[in-house]
């Protein structure tokens, strides 16, 4: 939960979401793990002076509830403490792999969270549990706590943020969950002779909701549901899509303090000084006419790097500057660097993260490349967009809902954002590019792509909306 702790998007939105909830009236209370990176981290944070007993398989552990900090109007945030588990120098695993006892700390976790509720006296409408790591929240409420009055009101909504990563464990772990073994059988919480967690959430909860509309609708297909689509299919009239926001107080070129000249829809011409300074920056010609393509992400087949691979040779036979910005497989590592070090006119890499540098690349960028295989929601798109760089995308997940394609019926409608490839292979992809680059040398079709992209509205007090509207239909059913 941003800014205590942070490995993906998921962390964005529940920092986020709460507080555009709260500023609509909701009450809003966030629990999160006690991790080492809030504990190390300067947060204020205090104890409330409740200690917990949670039952872990035949075990029973000692927790503690400590409070965040949290102004008038904004929502509480609660820690559940446990240094055992949660004291660790990484949240959910090493370079060498998860930790091998994540569904004990997630099962405690999620108990944690329900006791505390309780003894805060917290009778919640809805309990919004994201991912698979909170999955067993709906479960237990409905076996476990199902005589509770605290939460015989209480519907539960499952968020799914990235469908592939589901909490799968052997068979032999079944019994830290604490259940009834009924509870085990492929309607509920076995999956091909194992446990998830994520199936749990989903069959138990009232609604499932996930980070886009058009991802709603592709896991639900043998393609993209990674083995879920068949639950999923099942209850698709509770299956919704509601796309992710951007904070605009952090993400808007008109007051950014990490770019070299602010600029706006009204006065653009500071975006030139972006392009140049990030050029001098990453080593490559300067050259305002040759157009200036950005990648932000992680190297791996997921975000596109396989098809990105087989198009290389194409992009450094095209007019264009290339730079690239993320980490990940290493032999992705290797060919970029490979050809940033054999192309420095038109290519230029970085291997790292860096929050600063993210947003020069896309102020300074003309064009932004995000050829995922598949993107549940996606926010890079979205940060484009507010910038005037006109994103290049493949149609899939929240990349088809936020990017219309440009062409001569978009354009004359004033629709029209970025550029879209349909089929997942390096010559659609190079044909996007192209057809993107044209449109760069027409100054007066590039000028309104810019400007109708600028004009989109992504904030999160959009997506909180939606889910006002959601949690009042769940509450009703």
């Amino acid at each position: 939960m941003v800014p205590y702790s942070k490995t993906g998007g998921l962390a964005d939105v529940a920092g986020a979401l709460p507080k555009a909830l709260a500023a609509r009236g909701v009450k809003v209370v966030a629990f999160s793990p006690y991790y080492a990176v809030v504990k190390n981290g300067g947060y204020k944070v205090k104890p409330t002076g409740i200690g917990l007993k949670i039952p872990v398989g035949e075990n029973v552990f000692d927790g503690e509830v400590l409070k965040g900090s949290s102004g008038r109007g904004k929502p509480d945030v609660y820690f559940i403490a446990r240094d055992a588990y949660f004291d660790r120098p990484e949240i959910y695993g090493t370079s060498w792999g998860d930790y091998p006892d994540n569904v004990e700390r997630f099962t405690f976790f999620s108990r944690a969270v329900i006791e505390a509720t309780r003894t805060l006296g917290i009778r919640p409408d809805v309990m919004h549990v994201n991912d698979w790591q909170t999955a067993m929240i709906p479960v237990y409420l409905k076996t476990i706590y199902k005589n509770e009055k605290a939460f015989r009101k209480t519907k539960c909504l499952m968020a799914i943020h990235n469908i592939a990563y589901q909490g799968v464990f052997p068979e032999v772990k079944y019994p830290v969950l604490g259940l009834d073994w009924k509870y085990y059988n492929w309607l509920e919480l076995e999956f091909y002779d194992k446990v998830c967690l994520l199936k749990g959430g989903i069959v138990f909860s009232e609604a499932i909701s996930t980070v886009s509309k058009r991802y709603s609708e592709e896991i639900t297909t043998p393609e993209f549901g990674w083995g879920l689509n068949g639950v999923l299919s099942e209850r698709r009239n509770r299956l919704y899509g509601i796309v992710n926001g951007v904070d605009y107080s952090v993400w808007d070129p008109g007051a950014d303090t990490h770019i070299p000249e602010n600029y706006s829809i009204a006065k653009l011409a500071g975006k030139a000084r972006c392009k140049e300074e990030l050029q001098k920056e990453m080593g490559l010609p300067v050259a305002p006419e040759v157009p200036l393509i950005g990648f932000i992400g992680r190297l791996a087949d997921q975000k596109g790097m396989d098809i990105l691979a087989g198009a290389m040779e194409g992009l450094m036979n095209m007019n264009i500057q290339f730079v690239v910005l993320g980490t990940g497989a290493e032999h992705y590592h290797q060919m970029m660097d490979e050809v940033a070090a054999a192309r420095p006119d038109k290519m230029a890499v970085r291997i790292t993260f860096d929050n600063a540098l993210a947003h020069r690349i896309e102020a300074g960028c003309d064009m932004f490349l995000m050829p995922s295989r598949y993107e549940p929601c996606g926010l890079s798109q979205l940060y484009s967009l507010r910038y005037g760089t006109v994103p290049i995308v493949h149609l899939t997940g929240g990349l088809a809902d936020t990017v219309v394609n440009c062409n001569s019926a978009s354009l004359k409608r004033n629709k029209a954002t970025g550029f879209e490839f349909v089929d997942y292979t390096p010559w659609a992809l190079l044909d996007a590019v192209e057809r993107a680059v044209e449109a760069y040398h027409n100054p007066m079709v590039w000028k309104k792509l810019q400007k109708t992209g600028m004009k989109q509205d992504w904030s999160w007090d959009r997506s909180a909306a939606e889910y006002v509207k959601l949690y009042k239909r769940m509450m009703e059913r």
